[in-house]
């Protein structure tokens, strides 16, 4: 038997597709979400893009027939878009806001006999719902169960041949050690536990161990085993993308912005890095800042001063420090002849839209905060030679349309696990300091 989805407007506002997202379902669009639409298509950010997009797919529809009867979409499915009218009264809903317009509706065909289901992702629409009767739920659709995320590494335990093979610097194949490309194993040998190897998954399914190299970057001690794997992915510029989540402290930023200085000053395979953190919502107007864009750009690029800043206490061989009389030269002044060199931009995501950046250290701090959409059109800005780095802590979202499970950041690590161009670490321990770590675990 065929299920009603009644629509939020966030819904919609979160991805455009919703609307074909559900089988052979009907999918009922309340009028009251039509006037929010309204609202929104004007802006210049992804709501608003989004907005519009279902607009002009409504519009694309009514050719095929009667919106308010119901036109085909998706799998069998329909579609209909119904005024909110007077309805059956639900007790305690007043006719005042737009979710309570929705949710009216929503019960009136419950009474009417359908076997009605409320998709918000509002937390308390969805609420109010359940208490109407209604069934309810999220979107569904481009959610990871964050529980069952994909971490990037694992344990297993072989035989001590097996080690000592590694650290000669073989790759080595057994069926016990398996996973994706870019997956880490900590093997440990059977005949004594404390001897270990850290290995990764390579493209062909041999494992190998991890360059030792690695361990250390422009003066930076990797200080965890999580850590070491970040490293290698980041330095690798076979792998193209990485994603790195991780609670506050555990180094994600700091090791992104110091393997790609790097990569660029040292190792030359880059140009430049790019640097970027979005504003929530994505694409704001950063013109009600003071000052240029790079001045306006720098009230919320502090985070990424800051790991800047440490990195830069020591003077960058590749790059001569400023030379005043009498003037020490400071690591914000370090920043300052990286950004004149064109050696580091910072860049608001408003931008990137359009661009195709090639031959670029790309970094997006707190992505998530960004929805997969969102995700997608960074990503996707990546031109030849140029490597994409996602960092981000699923706990601290301030989008008010994402959630730990829903988010770009998350997506894109579960989404591109088999790739043999993308890698992923989930940093566990807190590195920052003492006090970090405990507020971390118990606050």
């Amino acid at each position: 038997m065929k299920k009603t989805f009644v629509l939020d407007t966030n819904v919609l506002l979160h991805s455009a597709a919703a609307i074909e997202s559900f089988a052979d379902n009907d999918v009922v669009l309340p009028m009251t979400v039509l006037e929010e639409l309204d609202r929104f298509k004007a802006q210049s950010n992804e709501l608003g893009r989004n907005a519009r997009q279902v607009v002009r797919r409504l519009d694309q529809l009514r050719a095929v027939g009667s919106l308010a009867r119901g036109v085909p979409v998706a799998e069998n499915g329909t579609l209909r878009v119904l005024a909110d009218g007077n309805g059956v009264e639900a007790a305690g809903l007043r006719d005042d806001t737009a979710d309570n317009r929705i949710l009216r509706l929503a019960h009136r065909l419950m009474q009417a006999g359908e076997r009605v289901i409320f998709v918000s992702k509002d937390i308390n629409a969805r609420v109010k719902a359940d208490a109407l009767g209604l069934r309810a739920q999220d979107f569904e659709r481009e959610k990871v169960n964050l529980d069952e995320l994909y971490t990037g590494y694992a344990e297993a335990v072989l035989p001590r041949a097996y080690i000592d093979r590694l650290y000669a610097g073989e790759t080595i194949e057994t069926e016990r050690v398996q996973g994706y490309p870019n997956m880490f194993y900590e093997i440990a040998a059977e005949e004594d536990g404390n001897l270990k190897a850290l290995v990764r998954v390579q493209a062909t399914g041999r494992i190998a161990e991890i360059n030792r190299r690695h361990e250390t970057v422009l003066n930076i001690q990797a200080r965890n085993r999580e850590q070491r794997m970040a490293v290698d992915l980041l330095m690798d510029p076979a792998v193209s993308i990485v994603t790195l989540v991780g609670q506050a402290g555990t180094g994600k930023t700091l090791l992104a912005l110091a393997a790609g200085l790097q990569l660029v000053l040292h190792d030359h395979l880059f140009d430049r890095i790019l640097v970027s953190r979005p504003i929530v919502p994505l694409g704001k107007d950063i013109g009600y800042l003071p000052g240029a864009k790079h001045e306006k750009l720098s009230h919320w690029m502090e985070p990424i001063f800051d790991n800047l800043a440490y990195l830069l206490r020591q003077p960058l061989s590749a790059v001569p420090a400023p030379q005043r009389k009498g003037h020490k030269v400071s690591p914000q002044d370090r920043i300052e002849q990286l950004m004149e060199a064109h050696v580091l931009e910072l860049e608001a995501l408003t931008y990137i839209r359009g661009r195709s950046i090639s031959r670029q250290f790309i970094v997006v701090d707190e992505a998530q905060n960004l929805t997969p959409h969102e995700v997608k059109t960074v990503v996707s800005r990546a031109g030849e030679g140029s490597k994409v780095v996602l960092t981000g802590d699923p706990y601290q979202i301030d989008n008010p349309y994402l959630d730990a499970s829903s988010n770009g950041l998350i997506y894109a690590a579960e989404r591109m696990k088999e790739l043999p161009l993308h890698g992923h670490v989930t940093l566990q321990t807190s590195e920052r300091s003492d006090l970090a770590a405990a507020a971390a675990k118990y606050l």
